[in-house]
């Protein structure tokens, strides 16, 4: 198993506390210090402008500025965002984008992609005029996006006369290194994930376009055996595609530890101003998830999803930004038993 490791970046209340002008240097510490261990393939990023679980005036880092920052400060590790939202950005400026990224990074950059959801934010932003399309709408975006984007990276140059988008000619030069430079990506150019588990469409447009998916580690079987099932209908074979999970880690040598951990993350989000019965809910969520115990349970949740066929993980540590003893952890005693 593959493991990819989230940077804290504000979006999820991680970096609150911490002064404006530390944060550069925490988020970019902690990537030098996943690239140093050489246990991590990945350091992600989320593509979101306002907190959750609510919005508020804690730091939320543009994505895509981080992207092209961190690219410069590392030399070894990948890079991928959980995900970009393809109706933040329209996709041949997005496909410019991400070819000068992965130009900067020497060819690391991941592309991950997915419809959005977070409905506050595309509002507050203007995104399509205000207005909030439905999931029909969102995920006719995102079809005719990737095809944009893998048009731009591969042929250096994309028309579409589509429902959502319109280019003409738009130019991709220069392209990115990964599908020019490096063999066996001349087909794809940059490594493509395609966020989500909506089975009709989502999963659908991954069968045809996807190189990575990402669906929820507690439905991971089911969206396995849909995602399967398009790939026959496309013509797709299942096995090109690697099956990926996100999972939020509350680790500790023993039970009280644990408990001592969630204990902090609980109080730390009751400090940066969410609402208790949110945070209460939050909890809940982390008790149930694949990423909380102690190290023993945790490499036996994630060994039974991978013989499931998860192959890659993105572990996700809430105090990572101030407390890295968790991560050494994990680092220690649940990597080397499912890698």
């Amino acid at each position: 198993m593959r493991f990819g490791l989230f940077i804290p970046q504000g979006w999820r209340m991680d970096l609150a506390g911490i002064e404006p002008d530390q944060h550069w240097g925490v988020m970019a510490g902690l990537a030098e210090r996943a690239e140093m261990t050489r246990l991590w393939e990945s350091a992600w990023v989320y593509d979101h402008f306002h907190t959750v679980p609510n919005p508020s005036q804690e730091a939320t880092h543009e994505a895509w500025t981080l992207m092209a920052a961190l690219a410069a400060v590392t030399s070894r590790i990948r890079l991928g965002q959980m995900c970009t939202c393809m109706g933040y950005r329209n996709p041949a400026y997005l496909a410019k984008v991400a070819a000068t990224v992965d130009i900067i990074s020497e060819g690391r950059l991941e592309m991950g992609i997915g419809a959005g959801w977070y409905e506050h934010e595309w509002r507050a932003y203007g995104v399509s005029g205000g207005d909030f399309p439905s999931a029909g709408v969102r995920l006719g975006m995102l079809d005719e996006g990737v095809q944009i984007l893998r048009d731009m990276w591969t042929k250096g140059s994309a028309t579409l006369n589509g429902k959502h988008y319109q280019v003409d000619g738009a130019i991709c030069s220069p392209r990115p290194l990964q599908g020019t430079t490096q063999p066996g990506s001349e087909l794809n150019g940059i490594p493509m994930w395609i966020a989500g588990g909506g089975e009709k469409k989502t999963l659908r447009i991954a069968a045809q376009y996807a190189d990575y998916t990402n669906f929820s580690a507690d439905v991971f079987e089911h969206k396995s055996e849909i995602l399967a099932a398009h790939c026959a209908d496309v013509g797709r074979d299942f096995a090109q595609i690697t099956r990926t999970a996100n999972i939020n880690v509350v680790i500790g040598d023993t039970k009280k530890d644990v408990e001592d951990r969630l204990a902090w993350i609980r109080q730390h989000y009751i400090d940066a101003g969410v609402p208790e019965a949110r945070v209460d809910q939050q909890i809940e969520g982390e008790r149930a998830g694949v990423g909380f115990g102690t190290p023993e349970q945790i490499a036996e949740k994630l060994s039974a999803l991978k013989a499931l066929g998860l192959s890659y993980t993105i572990a996700y540590f809430a105090e990572a930004a101030y407390d890295t003893s968790g991560m050494h952890l994990f680092e220690n005693a649940v990597i080397p038993e499912v890698r």
